[in-house]
């Protein structure tokens, strides 16, 4: 399965860019799926939905279905976080994964930026940032596109998985 990552500081612009490159990349015609690591603990369900009630009163995991959707919640409690190779293994085969967070892990990624953050860049200290989406020029030895030029940004990321 191909993956490529999008990393950036809070407020960078990640999760519009992530947005706007499944549409862009789903409109050229092929598939692409989501993974997206949240900082902090976070909730799906809604307290008060049954899904909650069951998964509150002890229940290990939670598969919630419609005509529509599915979606099946795991609790870790005091496991270990899962690795992201791991969880790349729970997904459905697709053209592409877009990885939003990860910095860490080894898999390509581009990084959005803003300057008004002024959080440093984090492709000068790691390689596996191939490319910047960035809304102001930058001085690197890789390539720097427009934050808001998302075909670029998906031509890039297509070319460097050979889509």
């Amino acid at each position: 399965m191909r993956i490529y990552g999008v990393v950036g500081y809070k407020n960078a612009g990640k999760t519009g860019l992530m947005e706007r490159l499944v549409t862009e990349i789903t409109g050229r015609g092929f598939s692409v799926s989501t993974l997206k690591h949240a900082h902090h603990t976070f909730d799906v369900d809604q307290p008060g939905k049954d899904s909650y009630r069951h998964r509150i009163a002890g229940a290990q995991q939670v598969l919630l279905a419609s005509r529509a959707r599915w979606a099946l919640m795991t609790e870790i409690q005091d496991a270990e976080e899962p690795p992201l190779a791991d969880l790349l293994t729970r997904l459905d085969p697709v053209d592409l994964v877009l990885v939003e967070g990860y910095k860490r892990d080894g898999h390509p990624k581009v990084e959005a930026h803003r300057s008004e953050t002024g959080n440093p860049l984090i492709a000068r200290d790691d390689q596996t940032v191939r490319a910047v989406a960035s809304d102001t020029a930058l001085d690197l030895h890789r390539p720097v596109f427009d934050l808001n030029d998302t075909t670029a940004i998906a031509d890039f990321i297509l070319s460097e998985v050979g889509l």
